[in-house]
């Protein structure tokens, strides 16, 4: 029997910053016993919610059930345990795997693609020496991923029941510049509790990533709806019953939007084309009302929530002054959006001192590698 089979734990991988967001909706989704750590959030389930937070959380990056927790001491502790453990119970030799890691400096195997060797080696002698032959090693698409975690010498040996990363919904067939992740617009839209009633615009949409987690959230549609397949389905007590009845369920909630609910704008065609084709590729996205338009050209948004990711010199290496285009941006929103909330991105803080409004409220959120802020703005 695996530890995650004695305990009922796991744990969630997230960005840092959305420790509270994510809490809550671990919570909503049913999982009891959340704490906090580096990166993450163990929590207690049964096996529907482990289903249902894999299929349908919108903040988590991946979730991970602990196979094994043991000391680590040294290479020869980490291949006699990983080729002991009884692999043939979650996949065959016809199945490909890879093995991520995470190695801290104060452990003895100090380098993570040193250790992810080491195991996957184990790995592959176990069924070598069981089966005459080994399965293959896939490290971009999988069909098992296999994480690795090992600090102060101490090891877990995880299975990812995600399959890879949720972040990616399916639902972005095009892209642009610096594009925001799909995640990190889904913490933007719960930090602002939006309640799926008022109206939704974003005057800079880009690629469309805000607009469609919010016509997800809105619609009642699963972050996990596009994805194709999922890593629990490998574990030993896997229950395809249940897990039929979760997406039928899931299937039957999923409401029709009014139409013009959620909208948008960019002042580049490539981007709003970009948008129209990711939107559409929801069921009912075509509803999305996107359009060509620099947010100057907007006559009012008036009793709205905006959501925004303004461009940003520092992401997109580009060395111009960007602080005219902050003050006419929040001129727009002073001058034009009365009784409206803004929830904007700012990748460079030194912007918000540009915009000219006095925040509700700033939360940092770390996006690409960079200490932003999302910043909300009321428009009495």
């Amino acid at each position: 029997m695996f530890k995650y089979q004695k305990t009922h734990t796991y744990f969630a991988q997230i960005a840092e910053g959305f420790e509270e967001p994510a809490t809550k909706e671990l919570l909503y989704l049913g999982a009891t016993q959340i704490t906090h750590a580096f990166r993450g959030l163990h929590f207690f389930a049964d096996k529907e919610t482990l289903y249902n937070i894999n299929y349908k959380a919108s903040l988590v990056t991946r979730v991970l059930a602990p196979l094994l927790f043991f000391q680590c001491r040294d290479r020869e502790d980490l291949y006699n345990t990983g080729r002991s453990i009884n692999w043939n119970s979650i996949f065959s030799v016809s199945d490909t795997f890879a093995v991520f890691s995470n190695v801290s400096g104060n452990s003895k195997l100090i380098h993570s693609k040193f250790a992810s060797l080491c195991l996957k080696d184990a790995i592959a002698d176990h069924f070598r020496i069981r089966c005459g032959k080994r399965p293959d090693v896939d490290s971009r698409s999988p069909d098992i991923w296999i994480n690795l975690h090992i600090e102060r010498n101490n090891c877990t040996i995880s299975l990812d029941t995600s399959g890879g990363s949720l972040h990616r919904r399916g639902y972005r067939l095009e892209t642009v510049e610096a594009p925001m992740q799909e995640t990190f617009a889904a913490a933007m839209i719960a930090l602002s509790d939006w309640d799926g009633k008022t109206p939704v615009y974003d005057p800079m949409c880009g690629s469309g990533t805000l607009l469609c987690e919010a016509f997800m959230k809105g619609s009642h549609i699963p972050a996990g709806f596009l994805k194709e397949d999922f890593g629990f389905r490998f574990l030993p007590d896997f229950d395809s019953d249940l897990w039929k009845r979760i997406k039928k369920r899931s299937k039957e909630s999923i409401r029709k939007l009014p139409p013009g609910l959620i909208a948008g704008s960019d002042n580049e065609w490539g981007s709003v084309k970009a948008a129209k084709t990711n939107c559409s590729v929801l069921p009912g996205g075509n509803m999305i009302k996107i359009s060509k338009k620099d947010f100057k050209h907007i006559p009012s948004l008036e009793n709205t929530v905006i959501f925004c990711n303004p461009p940003y010199g520092i992401r997109l290496n580009k060395d111009e002054d960007l602080s005219p285009f902050y003050k006419d941006f929040g001129d727009f929103l002073k001058q034009r959006c009365k009784g409206s909330q803004a929830y904007i991105y700012f990748g460079n803080r030194e912007m918000i001192k540009r915009i000219g409004l006095k925040p509700s409220w700033k939360k940092p959120m770390k996006n690409a590698g960079l200490d932003g802020r999302v910043v909300k703005y009321e428009m009495y």
